[in-house]
């Protein structure tokens, strides 16, 4: 059995707009700046009528320096201006984990 170290996940679940144009870019964009924060682990996406992005980080110190990024925060204020109807997000602590894969 591998070692497992608890961490946390951030769970963004939205409904978008209409206005969609240059979302694709940005969520882009934060994907890449993302990778770039200390403690980020990984990220899991599924975008239908209502998205889910789910990112994984180390600890609530990471997730909060996160929050504060200059370049998410101006994603964020954009989004809520113009791309979201609706958001919410979640912070959990990931105490176990498993798998299947044939």
């Amino acid at each position: 059995m591998k070692d497992f170290k608890p961490y946390f996940a951030v769970i963004f679940t939205s409904t978008h707009t209409e206005h969609t144009k240059g979302y694709a870019e940005m969520a882009e964009k934060m994907e890449s700046l993302a990778k770039q924060q200390k403690g980020y682990i990984g990220v899991d996406s599924a975008k239908n009528d209502v998205g889910i992005t789910v990112s994984y980080w180390e600890s609530l110190d990471a997730i909060k320096n996160w929050k504060a990024n200059t370049e998410h925060l101006f994603a964020q204020q954009k989004g809520r201006e113009q791309w979201y109807n609706w958001y919410n997000v979640r912070i959990c602590k990931v105490e176990r984990e498993y798998e299947f894969k044939k």
